[in-house]
């Protein structure tokens, strides 16, 4: 059903800039794209509003609404909500072990899954994000019934089929029993998301845990199957100390090194992480035109450093924003985008107090609220290569509708956005729309 919303919208439009324009209508057609944004001042304004009203397809938006494009997040690994916030203080390798590996196990129980599932894409959809990137388990079943519920509930969503066969870094109860187990599951999955969904709304992705958990041939066959394929490869890339050196111990070589070896990096690679590259590392990434997810609650746990995001935007290299549920405890990217600009200035300003200040930290590493906006819009829809992350004509029509906080002085677009960005809770958001279609909806009194 074609909509046209009547709205003030913000959009982000390069990493410092974002429009903003008041009262705009906002012409959505059937398949769920933006086909004609009509502003205010335009003289065919008043024609295109008595057209939607004689159509019954307007929705205005009442006022202290605003309307965002949708979140995206980059990185959520699905089956970890339940643990979600739980021993964040203990080493990584310690809190796969002890707690990812065996709660991950359990989902070779459908009922298990469906339940967690259900939870899960419902948070997530309530907090504004419309598309994300999911590692699944080795249970294709579960798998499956993940890329079903998402489908159901209207979010859009990768998936992968985890594959990690390593005997010396996965436990003998939780692990594929040889590559050729793990790619031929991963084949298989592959076929059967895109038999099942054509429309492309549940994409299917190559998901190399990481390559301490993988074996050589592992590597080398999904590698193969990437570069046969064309499609999203996910997987973790320097994410600490620890994984970092385990595979410079393995091979000789860094994480982006040996991915590169393997075919595993290319325009359509996101790499989770990241806080360890070297500067060869990055220009490796920036060649293969990868995407980096920037995890930074999780990368305050795990990630023994902090991103230099702004460097590596500034480098060129494209960046978006993940969760990383559960080494974040948060679905929110409001929450996520928040701490982006938090560490940025952590990074900037240092730590050390015994430092003058001006060998203290690492100059123009600071984020600005806006750029951690197009980091969870724009970044994430490049890094997936969707049509989407902004509200333009020819984008998919992928919405927050989000009621701003009370107005105590009078505020400029740009003090408005970062209202709404930083003083943000779940409740604020009042619907949700992906590719034209009401996913979320809170409460009735968002529009007139």
């Amino acid at each position: 059903m074609s909509i046209t919303l009547k709205a003030s919208y913000f959009s982000a439009y390069t990493p410092e800039t974002s429009s903003f324009h008041e009262n705009s209508l906002i012409e959505v057609n059937d398949c769920g794209y933006i086909t004609k944004i009509v502003h205010q001042a335009t003289p065919e304004y008043n024609a295109h509003l008595t057209a939607a009203q004689q159509h019954d397809q307007l929705i205005i938006l009442a006022p202290g609404h605003f309307l965002l494009p949708g979140f995206i997040d980059l990185h959520n690994h699905a089956p970890q909500w339940p643990q979600a916030g739980i021993a964040l203080d203990r080493p990584l390798a310690d809190w796969l072990n002890h707690y990812t590996f065996p709660l991950e196990a359990r989902y070779k129980n459908l009922d298990f899954a469906t339940l967690v599932y259900h939870d899960l894409i419902t948070e997530m959809l309530a907090n504004g994000t419309t598309t994300a990137l999911y590692f699944g388990t080795i249970h294709n079943a579960a798998n499956l019934r993940l890329a079903e519920i998402c489908a159901q509930a209207g979010q859009r969503a990768f998936i992968g089929s985890v594959a990690m066969d390593n005997p010396q870094q996965t436990p003998d109860y939780y692990r594929d029993a040889s590559a050729e187990i793990a790619v031929t599951k991963t084949q298989i999955f592959i076929q059967t998301i895109q038999d099942n969904y054509p429309s492309g709304l549940i994409q299917p992705v190559i998901t190399p845990r990481f390559i301490p958990s993988c074996t050589t041939a592992t590597l080398q066959r999904l590698g193969q199957l990437a570069k046969e394929l064309q499609i999203t490869v996910q997987t973790h890339c320097s994410e600490s100390d620890w994984e970092h050196d385990y595979v410079r111990e393995r091979f000789g070589h860094t994480d982006a090194e040996m991915l590169q070896s393997f075919g595993l990096l290319n325009q359509h690679a996101v790499l989770a992480h990241a806080t360890q590259l070297t500067t060869e590392d990055q220009t490796i990434i920036k060649t293969e035109q990868s995407t980096i997810a920037h995890c930074p609650l999780s990368n305050a746990y795990f990630g023994n450093s902090v991103l230099p995001t702004r460097s590596l935007m500034d480098q060129g290299i494209q960046v978006g924003l993940g969760s990383d549920i559960a080494g974040g405890y948060t679905p929110s990217l409001y929450a996520n985008l928040q701490q982006a600009v938090t560490v940025s200035q952590i990074r900037q300003d240092g730590i050390d107090d015994r430092l003058p200040a001006i060998e203290r930290g690492v100059p123009n590493s600071r984020i600005s609220v806006k750029r951690a906006f197009y980091l969870a819009t724009v970044g994430g829809a490049a890094g997936l290569d969707i049509q989407a992350g902004a509200i333009e004509p020819g984008l998919l029509a992928d919405f927050q509708v989000v009621k701003a906080p009370p107005h105590l002085m009078s505020l400029t677009p740009d003090e408005q956005l970062e209202q709404l960005l930083f003083r943000h809770t779940k409740q604020q958001i009042k619907a949700v729309y992906v590719q034209g279609k009401l996913v979320h909806e809170k409460e009735h009194n968002w529009y007139e």
